[in-house]
């Protein structure tokens, strides 16, 4: 994989994403800088990213994916605690995740070992969104559902299956996170009510049956902004969505993308330079 760079001045943002937005590897984030945003675009080939050169300047680079997860997540990571309710372990040694169980015989244990999809647990919004709907599912007095939006590794579905989701609908653009997903789940087990599935979020259309209790969307700021009003097609009236993948500095921006679309807010976390949201229909 191959990766190209370029930072930009934030008031170009609209620009950029006009000129980069539609490419399917590209992210726009915000930079070490107050005013500047980093643009970066994921390409499979060399050709592709000098392309970009060619046409913008900027740096390229060869990334080493097979492994670069794994090096931020390792075997010996301590396991991630989310609330009292579930213990996420980056081993997937059976005797490991034994002990874990007779340590905690309470809580869910779930295993998701680092691999080539985003969201093993231990990023702040991973984990924000987990902690947000261990204190939600606590409220509900009758069965639920859940649709989880950019599903990852789909640590989000499983978790929300442990806590006593009915059903779940998780799917992503990404057809490697998919399959992460299937493995994962594969592993773990217990998720006979989830329906994984690709999907691009501004292509997918819930049928009147699929809308949900629960919605997550764990998502870059700049495609939530543009797909709430598909979310909330997946929501039930007295539903929630949660969403996160928000940097502080593009939170109130995105938040009032959401008001402006439908939206309420009703909690809002910030964890390191990270904000998470619960939201509900106004």
């Amino acid at each position: 994989m191959w990766q190209w760079h370029k930072n930009i001045s934030a008031e170009k943002e609209a620009e950029w994403q006009e000129k980069v937005g539609n490419h399917p590897g590209a992210v726009i984030s915000g930079g070490f800088h107050a005013g500047r945003l980093s643009v970066d675009v994921y390409t499979e080939t060399q050709e592709e990213a000098l392309a970009l050169y060619a046409c913008f300047g900027g740096q390229v680079e060869e990334l080493h994916t097979t492994d670069w997860v794994a090096a931020t997540a390792p075997e010996n990571t301590a396991p991630l605690m989310i609330r009292d309710r579930i213990v996420i372990s980056a081993s997937s040694n059976p005797q490991v995740l034994q002990e874990l169980q007779k340590k905690y015989p309470a809580r869910i244990i779930l295993c998701f070992p680092a691999e080539r999809a985003f969201g093993t647990g231990n990023h702040a919004t991973t984990a924000t969104c987990l902690r947000m709907l261990c204190d939600y599912v606590r409220t509900l007095k009758t069965p639920w559902t859940l649709t989880d939006v950019g599903c990852g590794t789909g640590v989000l579905a499983l978790a929300g299956l442990r806590l006593g989701a009915r059903s779940a609908l998780s799917f992503d653009f990404d057809p490697v996170a998919v399959e992460v997903a299937a493995r994962n789940i594969e592993r773990n087990g217990g998720a006979e009510g989830l329906d994984l599935f690709q999907a691009d979020v501004f292509e997918w259309a819930p049928r009147a049956d699929q809308k949900a209790d629960v919605v997550l969307a764990n998502l870059f700021s700049t495609v939530l902004q543009k797909a709430f009003p598909r979310l909330i097609t997946a929501m039930k009236r007295d539903g929630i969505l949660i969403v996160s993948g928000i940097l502080n500095s593009q939170a109130e921006e995105t938040l009032q993308a959401a008001e402006a679309a439908g939206l309420r807010r009703v909690k809002v976390v910030s964890r390191g330079k990270w904000t998470t949201a619960q939201l509900t229909l106004a």
